[in-house]
This record gives C-alpha cells, sequence and structure tokens, in this order.
C-alpha cells in the first residue's frame, strides 16, 4: 500500500507562525514559522514515509467563495509581512524537501488538497492522509482511503479522523459536514448559516433528513422545527456551497509528479545553513532528534507529533 501525504500549506505556516518564537535567519529575515514548518517536515518524510506528497497553497486572488458572498472571510485580519515573507519563502523549504507544491488562482488550498485526494481514491493500492490546522478537511474523509491529521497545540501533536472519529464526535458522516455548516455556519469564515439553530438541532436534523436536500424535500410543516428551517432554505443551501470543498479543481497532474524519493540531505542541509538552523541541521544529521508522538482519535492512543 503506498501512503500519499497532502500538505495544507498555509494552514501549517500559519499554526507555525503563531506556535513558534521570532527567529530570524542570518540575513535578518524572520524565519520562526519556516523552522516549524522544516521541523515539522523533518519528521513527517522520517516517520510516515511517504511514497507520494504534495503541498497546497492559497492564492492571494479572490476565490470563487468570496466572488459569490464578499463577506467571505471579511472579518479576518491582513496577515503581517513577516508572515506573508514566510509563506512565500516556504517554497523554498518545500522544494529543498523534493515535496511538489500546487496554487490556482480562484481556489483555495482545500479545494486542490480535495481534488488531489479524489483523484487517488480510483486508486485502490494508495492510502491518503491529510495534514492541516483545519476541521473543513474533515469532510473529505474516506473510510480508511483518506484520513485526516489535525495540528493540534499550535504543531506539537496531531489528531486523527477517521470516519469512526468524525461519527463520535459529530453524529455524523464525513460527506454530512457541509449540510451541518449549512445550518450552523462558520464563524472562522464568516459563513452565515441560519441565525437560531444551535449544533445540537443542526446534527440531529442532518442525522433524521441525510442532507439538507432531504431535509427540504421531506420535512413536514408539522415537525416542531420547522418554522426556523423551511422559511430558510435560500440561506442554508447558499452557506452549504460555501462550506463545501470542491474536488473538481483544474488541476494537471500525472502520478509521478507526486513522487518521493526521501530526504536529499545535501539540499536540505544547504537550505538549513541558509536559514541558520543548526538544531534541525543536526537532527537532519542524525546527531539529535526530536521525539514524535501522535494523538490518534479513533484509538485514543497517545502518540503526538513534537519537535
Amino acid at each position: 500500500m503506498k501512503k500519499l501525504i497532502l500538505i495544507d500549506a498555509n494552514s501549517l505556516i500559519h499554526r507555525a507562525f503563531h506556535a513558534i518564537p521570532p527567529f530570524t535567519a542570518p540575513d535578518g529575515s524572520p524565519s520562526g514559522a519556516l523552522y516549524g514548518l522544516s521541523s515539522l517536515l523533518l519528521n513527517i518524510c522520517r516517520t510516515e514515509r511517504p511514497d507520494l506528497a504534495a503541498a497546497a497553497f492559497d492564492r492571494p486572488e479572490p476565490t470563487f467563495r468570496k466572488e459569490a458572498f464578499s463577506g467571505y472571510k471579511a472579518h479576518r485580519p491582513k496577515a503581517p509581512d513577516e508572515l506573508i515573507s514566510q509563506i512565500v519563502g516556504s517554497h523554498d523549504v518545500f522544494k529543498a524537501f523534493g515535496i511538489a507544491t500546487f496554487e490556482l488562482p480562484g481556489f483555495e488550498a482545500d479545494d486542490i488538497i480535495g481534488t488531489l485526494a479524489a483523484r487517488f481514491l480510483d486508486d485502490p493500492d494508495t492510502r491518503t492522509t491529510i495534514l492541516t490546522g483545519d476541521l473543513d478537511a474533515l469532510q473529505l474523509v474516506e473510510d480508511e482511503r483518506v484520513v485526516v491529521e489535525i495540528l493540534k497545540k499550535g504543531v506539537s501533536e496531531t489528531v486523527t479522523y477517521d470516519e469512526a472519529a468524525i461519527k463520535e464526535r459529530y453524529g455524523l458522516e464525513p460527506g454530512q459536514l457541509p449540510d451541518y455548516k449549512g445550518f450552523v455556519g462558520d464563524a472562522s469564515d464568516n459563513i452565515p448559516g441560519v441565525k437560531g439553530l444551535g449544533p445540537k438541532t443542526a446534527q440531529a436534523l442532518i442525522a433524521r433528513y441525510g442532507s439538507l436536500d432531504g431535509l427540504f424535500e421531506r420535512m413536514p410543516e408539522t415537525d416542531p422545527a420547522a418554522r426556523k428551517v423551511l422559511p430558510f432554505k435560500k440561506e442554508a443551501l447558499f452557506s452549504k456551497h460555501l462550506a463545501t470543498i470542491r474536488r473538481d479543481a483544474p488541476i494537471s497532474l500525472k502520478k509521478e509528479d507526486l513522487t518521493f524519493t526521501g530526504l536529499d540531505t545535501a539540499k536540505i542541509t544547504e537550505l538549513f545553513e541558509h536559514l541558520g538552523f543548526q538544531s534541525l541541521k543536526k537532527r537532519l544529521n542524525g546527531e539529535s532528534s526530536g521525539p514524535a508522538s501522535r494523538k490518534v482519535a479513533e484509538n485514543k492512543k497517545e502518540t503526538g507529533m513534537l519537535f
């Protein structure tokens, strides 16, 4: 069984930026987020040993969601310059690690990851792990074929979600999560949902009717929740549209484009020397090693992914 790792680059870099002290490279440029990213990639490549790997980036242009709803993510503050410069610089990190990168105007990193994961569902010999800090990706889980590792505590450990773990947390199947958000919205993305409809009611309704479409087709007006729901069909379906990760982004690739051949010590050493990452250089060359652990939700086993 081949292992594919799909990385939400922007999510990881944001997490590292807020979790790592503000380091600076020898040239004076900020490097804390790049340190956190490099450390995490070093652990991933050595503990996961992927056969295939890719990282997806957001683009600065408006996405199809922003064009559909001007309020989408409108409340988020502008990223500071020291973060933006490290997002740009992270492309060099992924290149040194031999991990392919993808970005597409009009689409978010989630949509690229969703598309890549969908492309490999037809390959019975490939198992996909999505690494992100964003719970939105949970809708992409597919039995044991696609799982999601969510970064917790900054970038110090992860929680792995398969279908059973999602069912335990939400009482829903992965594919029902966009329907759920159609009701409750998403404050982090400024998706409105339906006002006055709480998570418990939303979960119960989606579990009962299967989807928003099923609910609006079959819910009787005598249902106690009808007056809170039926008049807001347009709002609910629109919020679901905003919350749904696309799996059809126009990405052209061959399987071999994602082949990961292992760590190129010379290239990564050159990168670490340029950035002044002496401790990571020692870890790379086996002089020291960071502990690795992972908290796995499906079996409650404490492990983590630490620096």
